[in-house]
C-alpha cells in the first residue's frame, strides 16, 4: 500500500557509517585529508582551520563548532498526532518540491523529501538521545571524506556523481542527513541544500491519529505524503519500543479501496477484513477509506479502527509546493 519509509533504512545508514569508521585513517590521515580537500576547492583559510580543531576535539568527546543562529532549546518537540519537522533548507534546485513529511513523538526521526521526477533530495534529522546515535561525533571525526558545513565538521558518504550523502551536527542533541540523487554533480548540491539548513519549524497534520492502542505497542510516526494537496494521503504507524524500526501496526486513509474481504462490523458501519493483508478497511463519510493494518487479530485491528481519531482540517497545502 505504501512503499518503505526513510527512517526505516537508518540502520543500514548506521551500519554503513561503522563500516567505513572501522576502515578509516588514524587523525594525522584525516587532518591530511581535509588538506587535500582544500587544494581541490578553496575555501576560506579560518573555515578550514576551525575544521581541523573540531576534528580533534570531537574525537575527544567534546562537541564544537558554530552554532545556529537559533539554538537548540529554541527547536520544537513533537507531539503525538501532531508531530513538527524541526529543520528546514533555505535552497533547493529549481523543479523541486516537496512530497513527504515523517515525524513522531520522543527522539523518532524525522524526515522531509522533495522530488523532480527520478531526482530526489531528502534530509533526516536524527536526535543523539537516541542511542544508535549517540556516538555520531565519533563516527563523524574518524571518516576521511570530510566538509565544513556551516562552521562544523561534516562527512560526505555514497559520492558517485549522481548520488551523494552529507552528514553533520548543527548542534550537539541532533544529527542531520542530507541525500541527493538523480542530480548532476550531487556532492555540491548536497553541501548547498546542508549549508542552507536552519532551525525551521514544519508542521505534520493530517486526517488521522491513533486513539488506544493494543497493549505493548506505541506510537511511532506520522506520515503525509503525495504530489499536490488533491492526492495527498496521512499514515500513522505503531511499533514495540524494543523494535521500533519494524511497524507492527499501520492506519491510512486513502482515495480507493485496497480490497474486499469478509463482512466486519467497524465504526458504526460495515467493513471488510482481508485476512491475507491483515487489514481492515471501512470507508469514511468523506468518502475515502481507513485501512488498518497489522499482523494482529481481526478484532484487534477492529478495534483500533473503531478508536482511530479523524481530522476534519488536515493541512496538505505545502504538499507539492517549492
Amino acid at each position: 500500500m505504501t512503499q518503505p519509509t526513510e527512517h526505516e533504512t537508518e540502520t543500514l545508514l548506521r551500519d554503513s557509517l561503522d563500516r567505513l569508521a572501522a576502515r578509516a585513517p588514524d587523525g594525522h590521515e584525516v587532518r591530511n585529508a581535509l588538506a587535500r580537500a582544500a587544494a581541490r576547492r578553496p575555501r576560506a583559510r579560518l573555515a578550514l582551520v576551525g575544521a581541523v580543531a573540531a576534528v580533534v576535539l570531537i574525537a575527544a568527546g567534546v562537541a564544537v563548532g558554530t552554532r545556529l543562529l537559533t539554538s537548540p532549546e529554541d527547536v520544537p518537540a513533537a507531539s503525538p498526532g501532531r508531530p513538527v519537522l524541526a529543520w528546514s533548507p533555505g535552497w533547493l534546485p529549481d523543479g523541486f518540491t516537496e512530497q513527504y513529511r515523517e515525524s513522531g513523538p520522543g527522539t523518532a526521526p524525522q524526515v522531509r523529501r522533495w522530488s523532480a521526477g527520478p531526482a530526489r533530495i531528502s534530509l533526516s534529522a536524527y536526535s543523539t538521545s537516541d542511542p544508535e546515535w549517540a556516538q555520531a561525533p565519533m563516527r563523524i571525526a574518524a571518516l576521511p571524506d570530510q566538509v565544513v558545513v556551516r562552521g562544523r565538521v561534516g562527512m560526505v558518504t555514497g559520492d558517485v556523481g549522481t548520488a551523494a550523502g552529507l552528514t553533520w551536527m548543527p548542534d550537539d542533541k541532533h544529527v542531520l542527513v542530507a541525500q541527493v540523487s538523480g542530480v548532476p554533480d550531487a556532492r555540491n548540491v548536497a553541501e548547498r541544500v546542508a549549508d542552507s539548513v536552519i532551525a525551521r519549524a514544519a508542521g505534520i497534520r493530517g486526517e488521522l491519529h491513533f486513539g488506544p492502542l493494543p497493549a505493548g505497542l506505541h506510537e511511532l510516526s506520522t506520515i503525509v505524503q503525495g504530489t499536490s494537496p488533491g492526492d495527498a494521503t496521512t499514515e500513522q504507524r505503531a511499533a514495540d519500543p524494543a523494535r521500533p524500526s519494524i511497524p507492527a501496526l499501520r492506519a491510512e486513509i486513502v482515495a480507493n479501496p485496497p480490497g474486499v474481504g469478509e463482512a466486519v462490523a467497524v465504526r458504526g458501519t460495515s467493513g471488510s477484513y482481508l485476512a491475507g493483508e491483515g487489514t481492515v478497511v471501512v470507508r469514511l463519510p468523506s468518502g475515502r477509506w481507513l485501512a488498518v493494518s497489522g499482523q494482529l487479530p481481526k478484532d484487534v485491528l477492529v478495534a483500533v479502527a473503531d478508536g482511530i481519531v479523524l481530522d476534519a482540517a488536515p493541512d496538505y497545502r505545502w504538499v507539492g509546493s517549492s
